[in-house]
């Protein structure tokens, strides 16, 4: 009971919502600003936070990636490959 009272608010909410932090952060970033989504649509985009995530963080963010313009230009790439998974809403 003690360790539940000690977790901030968006802690409780990420293990609400059975997200990472970093996926909750990318989850937030995707629905804002804040829009009614029926629960498949918001599981849809857990999923696509999730491996945004994961396929960025394995392939595409590597040591000084910022600094070689194709690097740039892959993420870039995956990061809109991943959000025309998005549902409509």
């Amino acid at each position: 009971m003690r360790i539940a009272q000690e977790l901030s608010e968006e802690e409780q909410r990420s293990i609400s919502e059975g997200l990472s932090e970093e996926e909750l952060a990318t989850f937030d970033l995707l629905t804002r600003p804040e829009m009614s989504l029926t629960n498949k649509e918001k599981e849809r985009v857990k999923k696509v936070s999730r491996d945004l995530l994961r396929t960025l963080k394995r392939e595409k963010l590597v040591l000084d990636w910022r600094k070689r313009q194709q690097a740039q230009a892959s993420v870039r790439v995956t990061v809109e490959e991943e959000l025309d998974q998005l549902p409509d809403a």
